[in-house]
C-alpha cells in the first residue's frame, strides 16, 4: 500500500485538529507542528472542508476545526476525502477490472486487499490516533515483527 504525501499530510493535520479539541487551529500552526508546507496544506484542508470533515473559521481567531467529533471520523474518511477510493487498480475500482486466463483470480485478490485495508482504516478514528489508544487489533498487527519487513 502506498500513501501519497497528500494523504500523509491530511492524516497528520487531522490528528493535530483532533488533539486541539474545540478551538480553531490555523494552517500556519498545523504546518509548523507537523513540518509541512503551508500552501500545500491549505489545499488539502479545502478538500477536507468540501468533504465535510473540517470547518473553516474566518477572522483573527480563525482557523480550522473538525466538523464532527474526532471519534466519528475514521482514517478511511480522511483518505477518501483527499485521495478518492481506498484501493484501485489503474484508477479503477477492483470490481471493475477484469482479467482473463491465469490472471483472472487477481480481481478477487484486489477486492480482498481493499476489504482488509478498509477494515483497519475504518476502525481507527482520529481520536484514537491523537490519543495513542489504537484498537487492539491494530496494536497486535503492528507488534508482529514480520509486519516491519
Amino acid at each position: 500500500m502506498r500513501l501519497s504525501a497528500r494523504v500523509d499530510y491530511a492524516l497528520r493535520a487531522a490528528a493535530e485538529l483532533a488533539a486541539a479539541g474545540e478551538g480553531p487551529t490555523t494552517v500556519g500552526e498545523l504546518a509548523k507542528e507537523q513540518d509541512m508546507p503551508p500552501k500545500y496544506l491549505e489545499n488539502i484542508l479545502l478538500q477536507m472542508r468540501r468533504a465535510g470533515l473540517v470547518r473553516g473559521q474566518r477572522g483573527p481567531e480563525g482557523g480550522y476545526v473538525l466538523a464532527r467529533p474526532a471519534s466519528e471520523i475514521s482514517l478511511a474518511d480522511v483518505i477518501r476525502a483527499v485521495d478518492g477510493p481506498l484501493a484501485n487498480v489503474r484508477g479503477e475500482r477492483p470490481e471493475h477490472v477484469g482479467y482473463r486466463g491465469p490472471a483472472e483470480s487477481l480481481q478477487q485478490v484486489w477486492i480482498a486487499l481493499r476489504a482488509s485495508e478498509r477494515a483497519i482504516l475504518e476502525e481507527v478514528s482520529l481520536a484514537s490516533v491523537a490519543s495513542g489508544a489504537l484498537p487492539a487489533r491494530v496494536r497486535e498487527l503492528a507488534s508482529d515483527p514480520t509486519a516491519w519487513d
